[in-house]
């Protein structure tokens, strides 16, 4: 039984949930029938369709062309003794098999966008090599990473490719800097993972003395016969059900108001930043026991802490993030590297003050129903649900969530170590994007972010308050959400320290105080709108006036009286009469 677990617990979380799912039905209907192949399509001359996704995206690329936000980076530093020649065939090899990696996009003859495969090139060159060693060594390191940013920042023309792009930045004899880029278009998170596992696999071969011949099983299908077999499946009552869902569950949906640091530009701009998120062990650790606890997932209690930290800053409780989902389950499709990923809007009550526990199963039950219909892409969810474009905001969502958990194995190249390269990319697809990964350290991730909504002090308080929400939910799960800690510890002293406004007050009233400082400074300005001025003693005058003509009218203790007057000397005259005459003043808007 532990070794079941210990398998369930690598599984991502949507594959958690839909496998217990399938168990239960298993469970109801007994043995299920095995899913039909996805079946290859005949290469001919004529062009495949895209997939739903990748239509999105290329649309998005007309409207944008020079958007950043769907260039996916990989960075890694190669340290030891690299064979430049075996990393090229390796990255040929990958091209060669995986067709996805060699297709462009034009417009058919229907002016709609067609997938375009070109044929392999053997003796192509695709890992260009750029060195650094001529340029003093204490100015590499800033030179290499320059170079590096400016290869991810560069825009990607799906008409004409390539869509893959590699740098190898040389800086020394044993040390290198690998720079990939590809489009989102012809990749998702988990094509990184299979990119990396095959690459070391093909590196691995073709560096051997003598080179052999790498050994990857055949693909039983390209991305092109996904795209294909994808559009066939969605029809009839199958697409009703899932369209019936959604609308449902996103019928009228709300605006995430969050008070931004800048006006919202009239057309949404992806100009973007990232900030680190670092968790102790702790908070992931009692986590996973509380999910477990509650059939839940570590995902889905992240998800509804970042719910009440959203709740939190913005008032509202009814909260829609996005979250990629995997939707690779056609065995088929695990060795894919494509662009698979679906997205799911999640729309979460956190209504009526509920416990983190509450609020967990709430999610619980809203991220299961969303799983069971996540088959009907996201654009056709948009088209269904969206009723208005506003070029302000991206559709459904303005924020999003991520769990990263793809299968991605370390890159092992022989006689190279590696480590991680962490880029700026300067792009984001929505307001805010928090990404997390769990590590043997404890949770890690970063919080993307646009800069023309947000300054980075704002995020840098954000991310302080989820940490700080975390270990109030880990120390007790069964608190309101109103009522989880949210200020740091500095936050809090600096709050107390600023109403710390107690001091000695004479016990007069106001207006006899006004009385004593007109006696010592009666000629003193005592108030100034636009040229007006008037002095202690001109505006004590004033103001007894009124008090007598008010007191001939039965003003005295207790008595309320209306005060309407525009911003204006008349509105203080007014304040201090009333208070003379020992009544109350009641103001009244005049906009009223």
């Amino acid at each position: 039984m532990s070794d079941f677990m210990d398998l369930l617990a690598d599984l991502s979380p949507e594959q958690q949930e839909l496998f217990r799912l399938r168990l239960a039905r298993l469970h109801q209907a007994g043995a299920p029938t095995p899913a039909p192949p996805i079946p290859r399509q005949p290469r001919t001359d004529a062009p495949f369709p895209l997939s739903f996704g990748q239509q999105r995206l290329w649309f998005l690329d007309q409207l944008m062309p020079d958007d950043l936000s769907y260039v996916i980076p990989l960075a890694v530093r190669l340290s030891g003794r690299l064979n430049h020649d075996a990393l090229n065939r390796s990255l040929r090899a990958l091209i060669q098999r995986h067709e996805i990696l060699r297709t462009t996009f034009a417009q058919g003859a229907d002016l709609q966008p067609v997938q375009v495969i070109a044929p392999p090139q053997p003796e192509s060159v695709v890992v260009p090599q750029i060195d650094l060693r001529d340029w003093p060594l204490s100015e590499r390191h800033a030179l290499a990473q320059r170079r590096a940013t400016s290869e991810i920042r560069q825009a990607f023309n799906l008409a004409t490719g390539p869509l893959l792009r590699s740098t190898l930045l040389r800086l020394d004899d044993d040390e290198h800097w690998l720079i990939l880029a590809m489009h989102h278009i012809i990749s998702d998170q988990w094509s990184l993972g299979v990119l990396i596992r095959e690459l070391g696999i093909l590196y691995q071969a073709y560096a051997a003395n003598p080179p052999a011949d790498p050994v990857l099983p055949e693909l039983p299908i390209q991305y092109a016969d996904y795209a294909v077999w994808l559009r066939d499946q969605l029809h009839g009552e199958v697409l009703d059900q899932h369209l019936g869902y959604w609308r449902q569950q996103l019928a009228d949906l709300p605006l995430l108001e969050l008070l931004t640091d800048f006006p919202r530009p009239p057309v949404y701009t992806s100009s973007g930043a990232t900030y680190p998120v670092e968790l102790p062990l702790d908070i992931s650790t009692t986590l996973h026991e509380l999910s477990q606890r509650e059939s839940a997932t570590l995902f889905m209690a992240l998800l509804a802490a970042f719910n009440v930290l959203l709740h939190r800053w913005s008032g509202q409780t009814d909260i829609v993030i996005g979250s990629p989902i995997a939707n690779r389950n056609h065995t088929a499709t695990e060795g894919l590297i494509g662009f698979l990923i679906n997205t799911l809007a999640l729309r979460v009550d956190l209504d009526g003050n509920p416990t983190f526990r509450e609020l967990l199963a709430r999610v619980r039950r809203v991220c299961l129903d969303a799983y069971r219909h996540q088959d009907l892409p996201f654009e056709m969810v948009v088209d269904a649900v969206q009723t208005r474009r506003d070029r302000s905001r991206n559709p459904l969502f303005q924020v999003s969530f991520v769990l990263l958990n793809a299968p991605m194995e370390p890159l092992q190249l022989p006689e190279i170590s590696l480590s991680p390269l962490e880029l700026e990319r300067g792009a984001t697809q929505f307001d805010l994007s928090l990404s997390m990964i769990e590590t043997p350290a404890g949770l890690r991730g970063r919080l993307e972010y646009n800069t023309n909504l947000f300054d980075r002090a704002t995020i840098a308080r954000l991310v302080g308050h989820f940490g700080t929400l975390l270990q109030g939910i880990v120390a007790n799960p069964d608190q309101p959400i109103a009522a989880l800690p949210l200020l740091s510890e500095a936050e809090r002293a600096l709050f107390a320290a600023w109403n710390t406004t107690a001091c000695a007050f004479p016990p007069q009233p106001v207006s006899q105080i006004f009385e004593a400082q007109a006696a010592r400074t009666p000629d003193a300005i005592a108030l100034q709108f636009n040229e007006q001025q008037v002095s202690y003693a001109e505006l004590n005058a004033r103001a007894n006036r009124l008090a007598h003509y008010l007191r001939s009218l039965g003003v005295g203790a207790e008595t309320r009286v209306g005060l309407c007057v525009e911003r204006s000397l008349d509105l203080v005259v007014g304040m201090l009469g009333i208070l003379k005459a020992g009544g109350a003043y009641v103001p009244l808007d005049p906009e009223y």
